[in-house]
């Protein structure tokens, strides 16, 4: 018999949209591959939706604030229902990026400057050097991203993270390339570039088809290529991820190769789009979408 999966997705962060596309590929999926599927647009109510479901398992397709990061983990463990990707504790410190950045040192892994400030500290002069990156502590896929380059002259009354979030997290921004590596359980996946046609890897690059190269193998130096997958895994490892997690890179060959390569952040929840990464790096193994989300479910647990 078949296993019942509850698929929850939207939600009511500001990655709703791209939830909803990552779940209706999910859903899509699991049923093709002979999996009872019931959909859910998670809610307030929640738990109740899951009660009347009676899953065997919840395919957590939730992005952004609540659904990745511990909040609807821990409410599933609490109702005892296994579910896909990390747990609560590595699902919430992930999501921080401050406290993520603590862990990625201690664990020798390579990050870029960064501090914390406030809204009104950020314009009372510069908190880094520029060029520097401005971004919220715990938002994902890029959301409320800027960067401050040398002239710039940027205020409280211009669009920007600033308008929307009390608290920023200041970076140094690193030149050079864009890479990403995924871990799919206790194996680090190849390394794929990103190349925007313009700006950076912004929410608009990543979800808007024709926007951005995708380059894999990433056309980088052998050594870089394999510190790069590497530290994907010392992170997932370090985070104590579960499943699947995707590892940002920045990495700096302005200089020539070999380069400088910097950890931007490890996303416990990667997109399930058909313009996410963690599906083509599969697929570049030669593993199905199919079998991706497959194996995601039967990868699923739940802490008793």
């Amino acid at each position: 018999m078949s296993k019942h999966v509850a698929v929850v997705m939207g939600g009511w962060s500001n990655e709703r949209e791209v939830s909803l596309v990552s779940g209706a590929a999910i859903s899509k999926a699991l049923s093709d591959s002979g999996y009872s599927v019931t959909d859910i647009d998670a809610d307030r109510h929640l738990s109740a939706s899951l009660t009347a479901a009676k899953p065997d398992v919840v395919f957590n397709a939730l992005h952004g604030r609540w659904g990745e990061d511990g909040c609807v983990q821990g409410l599933l463990e609490v109702m005892g229902i296994p579910y896909t990707h990390s747990g609560v504790l590595a699902s919430a410190v992930a999501m921080d990026k401050p406290a993520a950045k603590q862990v990625f040192e201690a664990a020798g892994l390579p990050v870029a400057r960064h501090v914390l400030t406030d809204r009104d500290a950020l314009f009372d002069a510069d908190p880094l050097p520029r060029p520097f990156v401005v971004k919220p502590p715990n938002e994902g896929s890029s959301v409320g991203v800027a960067v401050i380059h040398e002239g710039d002259n940027f205020t409280p009354d211009q669009p920007g993270p600033w308008q929307d979030f009390d608290e920023l997290m200041v970076e140094a921004y690193v030149p050079g390339r864009e890479i990403t590596c995924a871990v799919i359980g206790d194996r680090a996946l190849g390394v794929l570039e990103l190349k925007p046609m313009r700006g950076f890897y912004d929410y608009e690059a990543k979800y808007t088809d024709g926007v951005t190269e995708h380059i894999m193998p990433a056309p980088i130096d052998p050594g870089i290529y394999e510190k790069a997958r590497e530290a994907a895994l010392t992170a997932h490892r370090s985070l104590g991820c579960r499943g699947i997690s995707r590892s940002d890179f920045r990495y700096d060959d302005t200089g020539g190769e070999p380069g400088a390569l910097y950890l931007l952040e490890t996303n416990t929840q990667p997109g399930m789009t058909p313009l996410s990464l963690v599906p083509e790096l599969a697929a570049y193994e030669g593993m199905t979408f199919e079998a991706l989300a497959s194996w995601m479910v039967e990868d699923a647990s739940c802490p008793r």
